[in-house]
């Protein structure tokens, strides 16, 4: 009589041979999907390659283009667009193509550390005030309120006034009005993700306040901390536009793009159109290329693009 485990043998032996076979999942990783959505996304490519050539030519440009931006020259006020003035001169003698790559270095750096600063602290603030919740939740809300509730404009003219305006005191100024945004951002984001699963199994299994922040909450809010830093950077360049125009810029010798819009304003009545349109068109064109970036990183890094 032959055993039970002789029988599974024998009949397991008499079964025809299929090979091997290979089981593969064709699952395209979150990232090779983000990449080829955002390539997909023409406008976003233009407004990404608009940045890439004036971030060039703003930083690059000087090395080949070089001009006076420091001292005036009154012999050469005013003139046209020429071979060797380009984009012509302004009211100080400055060569305008010049002045613009000068200006956009400041209106740049102005914008780009505005957009690494205001998203850092707002995450922060949002993620300690999301994730705690409570009494500690609605204090920190209510300070945001207080923040929001003083004009903007106000704020901007009293600092103005008290200190002298210098790059990192405009970078300082513009980031305390741009974090508020990030912060309520980012703690929406933290009330819906602290009631998730992995989040209450990684307490359940002992992880810390600080551990869930770090390893799950500040994670998951990176595609919204990377989309509002987008913005941000537009907002920071039309706000230090706006202050320049004002008068509350930075003061001479240096430039930015509002304060050379400001003065070109003054002259265009007077025929001098190429002290107006070069400063006001590349700062549109900036503004716009980062909004378009922004609305693709929107796009690409909502997390239902998987189920597109």
């Amino acid at each position: 009589m032959k055993s039970a485990t002789g029988d599974a043998g024998e009949f397991l032996a008499e079964l025809p041979d299929f090979g091997t076979i290979e089981v593969t999942t064709p699952v395209a990783s979150l990232r090779g999907l983000s990449v080829r959505a955002f390539l997909a996304n023409r406008l976003a490519i233009a407004g990404l390659t608009i940045v890439v050539a004036v971030v060039a030519f703003c930083f690059i440009g000087p090395l080949v283009h070089h001009t006076n931006q420091i001292t005036t020259n009154l012999t050469q006020v005013t003139l046209p667009p020429s071979l060797h003035h380009l984009l012509g001169t302004d009211d100080e003698g400055y060569d305008v193509l010049g002045r613009l790559m000068v200006g956009g270095q400041n209106s740049l750096e102005i914008g780009f550390a505005v957009g690494l600063l205001a998203p850092l602290f707002g995450t922060i603030y949002g993620v300690v005030a999301g994730y705690t919740g409570g009494a500690l939740d609605s204090l920190l809300m209510r300070l945001i309120d207080v923040v929001l509730a003083v004009p903007t404009l106000f704020f901007i003219i009293f600092i103005g006034s008290v200190f002298r305006p210098t790059l990192v005191v405009l970078i300082l100024v513009i980031s305390c009005l741009s974090w508020l945004s990030p912060a309520r951002l980012v703690r929406a984001e933290t009330l819906s993700l602290r009631r998730r699963e992995f989040v209450q199994a990684a307490t359940v299994m002992g992880g810390n306040t600080t551990h869930s922040i770090r390893r799950h909450l500040v994670p998951n809010t990176f595609g919204t901390i990377m989309v509002n830093a987008s913005f941000q950077v537009a907002d920071a360049i039309l706000v230090v536009a706006t202050l320049s125009f004002l008068g509350l810029g930075l003061p001479p010798p240096a430039a930015t793009w509002g304060g050379m819009v400001a003065q070109g304003v003054t002259y265009a009545a007077d025929g001098y159109w190429w002290m107006l349109w070069p400063p006001l068109v590349i700062l549109v064109l900036v503004i716009v290329a980062f909004n378009l970036v922004g609305d693709a990183l929107r796009d690409v890094l909502d997390p239902r693009l998987v189920s597109r």
